[in-house]
């Protein structure tokens, strides 16, 4: 009797838990305006290229996040508000004007590397995110396109 009143009670004490940690909430990563020092604003981005980030990497490495359904969920979102802020320390390309010389062209070679070792984007983002899987066409074009950047950075 002892013991089902304390799995109960246990149970009781997680249902309580779980409902009251949905009134914590993270900060959304939500841009009112475009930010002037956005990569696109300074280099040249094909039509192509930026349809491959917008896919598959700005949603944690830029300034606007497309928050999926689950986000609602406290746990997952916690989860997710620290991958975003995570992923825009390493690199946001809403932000990328404002790195010196050296780290744009050291975060350009990032870029290159991540993708091609298949490092980025994660595996935790592919799995739901199905269509943010980059071919090796894609992976191709971004290194294409950071060879041109690096040209202009030069």
């Amino acid at each position: 009797m002892k013991t089902s009143s304390l799995i109960k009670t246990g149970a009781g004490f997680v249902i309580l838990l779980i409902i009251a940690i949905q009134f914590f909430d993270t900060d959304k990563n939500i841009s009112a305006t475009p930010s002037e020092n956005a990569i696109e604003k300074h280099y040249q981005v094909s039509s192509h290229v930026q349809s491959l980030l917008k896919t598959s990497c700005y949603d944690c490495h830029c300034n606007n996040t497309a928050y999926p359904w689950y986000n609602h969920i406290q746990l997952v979102k916690w989860w997710l508000a620290d991958h975003v802020n995570s992923g825009k320390r390493h690199l946001n390309f809403d932000e990328f004007n404002t790195y010196t010389k050296e780290r744009k062209l050291k975060k350009l070679d990032e870029i290159v590397e991540t993708v091609k070792e298949g490092e980025m984007p994660l595996s935790s983002y592919t799995i739901i995110h199905h269509n943010a899987k980059l071919s090796s066409t894609d992976k191709s074009e971004i290194e294409k396109w950071v060879v041109q950047v690096k040209k202009e950075i030069n």
